[in-house]
């Protein structure tokens, strides 16, 4: 493949406050609607004074036993922390676990009209057990095989009949039997018919579910897993390699996510937005956070570079905190006021 690569390593131009705070004050009239694997993450908490005499392992005395909204439901999780409005579509299982999910989405008002039960699937949960704030053990129940057709299209009835009422569509893919290639593909097409933008954030296994969406978000490490490389050597070729997803899935954009490098954009031609962070404690759901916010920004009428430097600070502010962790439009603000030296450089 022959492909012409204009490099922009620096895009020497500064987002004004004033034009990120435009942006930030539509974060509310947008509707956003997440379809993806939904989870519970369940945190058990408690001390550890004695070996168990049955084995060499510890036992723990559990104090405190707390509930957190995991996988695609996180990314909702954020949309809501933004002040964005959600829908969400996803499966979950006609349990215990299934009622404590909906209680967690009703905590935070998002919308649970999409969810569909599947008597044949459990819902997913990840349990933590930590102490001392170190994590002992994990324990999944999960069932990752397709979901049945039924049950995809009574998901599908469900989006379809609510598509005038959102925006945008994120597809947030964990690998965990959803986003098949007929689901990903009926969303696309009903999607852009009438339309909207679908921005994904994909496993390289199912990247090709994807032919048609406005945006993808790769990290690094599943674009290199897509095209069977161990590394980058250059900036050149990111640029080429994203240039070339671009193209075969028939794309808008690909924004990839780089980690403590940054975020590289292309749309015509290749854009660096370098890392704006604090201290790093944690990067557990940077990502989630960096994909709702950069979607949220482009249905407020951001362009891919502004959005990616709106995006990139409030995965800034996430990193700083400990454990799962969202931003809001405040925090964002002010992270931009305290850096805004280094913001005018990039």
């Amino acid at each position: 493949m022959n492909l012409n690569i204009n490099l922009d390593k620096e895009r020497k131009e500064m987002v004004s406050i004033q034009r990120i705070e435009k942006i930030i004050k539509k974060f509310s009239s947008v509707r956003i609607a997440v379809i993806g694997d939904m989870m519970l993450d369940e945190y058990l908490i408690g001390k550890v004074n004695r070996i168990s005499p049955e084995a060499p392992v510890p036992i723990v005395n559990i104090e405190e036993e707390r509930f957190v909204l995991g996988g695609a439901s996180n990314v909702a999780n954020n949309l809501t922390s933004l002040e964005g409005e959600v829908f969400v579509y996803g499966v979950i299982g006609n349990d215990t676990n299934g009622e404590k999910f909906i209680k967690e989405l009703e905590n935070r008002n998002i919308n649970s009209d999409g969810i569909v039960k599947d008597e044949t699937r459990p819902t997913i949960i990840k349990s933590r057990v930590l102490s001392q704030g170190q994590q002992l053990l994990r324990l999944d129940w999960e069932k990752d095989t397709d979901v049945s057709e039924k049950i995809q299209n009574k998901l599908l009835e469900n989006f379809e009949k609510n598509i005038e009422n959102i925006d945008a569509v994120l597809l947030s893919d964990y690998n965990k039997g959803l986003l098949t290639k007929y689901l990903s593909e009926k969303v696309i097409e009903i999607t852009k018919k009438h339309n909207k933008k679908v921005m994904v954030d994909p496993k390289p296994q199912n990247f090709k579910n994807y032919i048609g969406a406005t945006s993808m978000t790769p990290n690094r490490k599943e674009i290199l897993d897509y095209f069977g490389i161990k590394k980058f050597t250059s900036e050149e070729q990111i640029a080429e390699k994203m240039a070339q997803l671009k193209d075969e899935l028939k794309l808008d954009s690909v924004v990839l996510t780089r980690s403590e490098e940054g975020v590289s954009l292309f749309k015509t031609r290749h854009k660096r937005i370098p890392t704006v962070a604090r201290e790093v404690y944690d990067v557990t759901g940077a990502g989630d956070t960096f994909i709702s916010t950069f979607l949220l920004s482009i249905c407020a009428g951001a362009d891919l570079y502004e959005a990616g430097v709106i995006a990139n600070m409030a995965s800034g502010i996430v990193v700083a905190k400990i454990g799962t962790a969202t931003a809001t439009p405040n925090e964002i603000l002010e992270f931009y006021r305290d850096n805004d030296n280094i913001l005018k450089n990039i």
